[in-house]
């Protein structure tokens, strides 16, 4: 038998070799262009669980993507760890800022990453951190050291909403029994600095459009006399912020909780060079709402921000019309304790009140999910924590998460189950933009690191 240091040195060029393959697959779930390869990624994770050592798995066919159900049973007395992912990604556009193509995989090293950094979409979200989970697997069977029992949950509608993933778990309620529920879709405070996510933003997404005249209209005949939905939608949007940055929304903040200064203090001793975020993105200075830091405006903060906005004519060359219409996507970053159904129609309510004469609105829900909070006083942390420590030689650093995974309040709602948030990634890996990649050695550390966790919650849990 072999530790999974060891075993990762012997198998590692495989194990990149077989991430590539995987990231070759433009799984793109928000474009239907792409829906024959989003099948044939599902069909491919289930042969690398096959593979791993899954001693059953199906595709479980939903309303819209499949979800890939694996498990493998070595005793029903023993604990049971439901791993979630996604294999799914996001849409890779803009190409023009790619220095290589999305889903051409190719290893780079920078001066972050001098043994290289695999660059293609999905290669950190979620699709890298994804798939440690598999190899890990992999490790404990051949090596006979899977301390307990273990199922996959990987879904192919996370980047859309997992909306056919709610209705799977509150269907498959007994399938899906569990002690804790591990995820890796989250990332580190730095490449030596681990750390575990122990709260998620929830979300609410919607899609505002806003009419005025019935066609196109010439702006030298029809400019200064008719509202121009563009110059309107630009306004509404620019007051939906005040000039200290908080958001106008009436009653937006009414069930937002306050940290205490304790817990202010104690999130601001985690490692941060503010210089090298501002020079890792390319901005002279940060911004947003006073009275917080940037670790604080990024976690702890509810957000609105404008994800896409157009309208009118953007072709090449120039074309003098007043628009029909104009539209824009908006996405809220959520604090635990409000709910996102609640801020979608305080949203709704607000943007047509703040709408002029001459124009009207309307504004189209998406999806959303409710924030999340680990406690790190239970068994599942604890485990994590010696895990890292295991693997990393510190003791990781507990760390509320900007992001949103919305379906972890299902869970615990619908499972009865905790989740820990183990991952690998960096704030650098650029996921959801241009150029995304995932460290080869965050990679291999997750692998390293992950069986430690099995081991750990099942000796605790006895």
């Amino acid at each position: 038998m072999q530790g999974p240091k060891a075993y990762i040195e012997q198998n590692k060029d495989r194990f990149l070799n077989e991430l590539m393959d995987l990231l070759k697959i433009p799984s793109i779930s928000a474009d239907s262009a792409f829906s024959h390869d989003v099948l044939h990624m599902a069909k491919t994770v289930e042969e690398a669980l096959i593979a791993a050592g899954c001693t059953h798995t199906e595709i479980c066919e939903t309303e819209g993507y499949p979800i890939v159900y694996g498990e493998r049973t070595i005793d029903p007395s023993l604990p049971t760890v439901l791993v979630y992912g996604h294999y799914d990604v996001q849409p890779p556009d803009p190409l023009n800022l790619w220095t290589s193509p999305p889903f051409e995989p190719v290893v780079k090293k920078t001066n972050l990453h001098p043994n290289g950094a695999i660059y293609a979409r999905g290669a950190s979200d979620d699709k890298g951190q994804m798939y440690m989970h598999i190899k890990a697997l992999e490790y404990m069977v051949q090596n006979d050291k899977l301390p307990c029992n273990v199922k996959f949950m990987i879904e192919g509608e996370e980047e859309v909403g997992s909306n056919s993933l709610v209705t799977f778990v509150k269907e498959n309620q007994k399938r899906l029994a569990n002690d804790i529920i591990l995820i890796s879709d989250t990332g580190m405070i730095a490449k030596d600095v681990p750390s575990i996510t122990t709260g998620l933003r929830g979300l609410s997404y919607v899609e505002v459009e806003v009419t005025g005249p019935n066609r196109d209209l010439h702006s030298g005949l029809y400019g200064g006399a008719v509202a121009n939905p563009i110059n309107i939608l630009a306004k509404m949007i620019a007051s939906l912020h005040d000039e200290n940055n908080h958001i106008t929304i009436p009653g937006f903040y009414e069930k937002v909780q306050e940290l205490s200064r304790e817990e202010r203090e104690a999130m601001a001793k985690a490692p941060f060079d503010l210089k090298a975020y501002q020079d890792e993105i390319g901005i002279e200075s940060v911004y947003g709402e006073k009275g917080y830091t940037t670790n604080e405006r990024n976690s702890i903060r509810p957000t609105l921000d404008v994800n896409g906005i157009w309208g009118g004519y953007t072709g090449e060359g120039a074309k003098t019309v007043i628009p029909s219409k104009a539209y824009a996507k908006i996405s809220m970053r959520l604090v635990p304790n409000q709910d996102w159904h609640e801020i979608t129609e305080l949203f709704s309510s607000h943007f047509k009140s703040i709408a002029p004469k001459g124009v009207t609105v309307k504004v189209t829900p998406h999806h959303g999910g409710q924030g999340y909070v680990t406690p790190i006083d239970f068994v599942g942390y604890r485990a994590a924590e010696k895990a890292y420590q295991k693997t990393f030689g510190t003791t990781p650093i507990p760390q509320r998460g900007g992001g949103s995974i919305p379906i972890v309040a299902l869970f615990e709602q619908e499972l009865q189950s905790k989740t820990i948030l183990m991952g690998f990634g960096l704030d650098s890996d650029a996921i959801h933009s241009p150029n995304e990649h995932f460290g080869v050695e965050n990679y291999l550390k997750g692998i390293e690191t992950i069986p430690y966790f099995y081991e750990y919650f099942t000796e605790m849990s006895r």
